[in-house]
């Protein structure tokens, strides 16, 4: 069986925003870097927390993403929203 691995970023993002949906009021890092609890709750769950550059904010993903976009859409400048 190969290793899992997950970004523990998405998991700080769904926790952030789970308890914000509940009426919490959580706080990013002022306590220290949430990705090391994360990272330590995947761990417990036996699955190893992926790189930070995995996902969509990667740099490879970003770029791929962009050639899309220029394909799908040559008419629109990059720099707009």
């Amino acid at each position: 069986m190969s290793r899992e691995t997950y970004n523990p970023w998405t998991v700080v993002n769904l926790v952030f925003n789970h308890l914000a949906a509940a009426g919490l009021h959580p706080v990013l890092g002022e306590t220290g870097d949430p990705a090391v609890p994360a990272s330590a709750l995947l761990r417990a769950l036996g699955i190893e927390p992926g790189r930070e550059d995995e996902g969509p904010a990667a740099p490879a993903m970003q770029a791929h993403l962009a050639d899309i976009r220029a394909t799908m859409f040559p008419d629109v400048d990059e720099g707009r929203p």
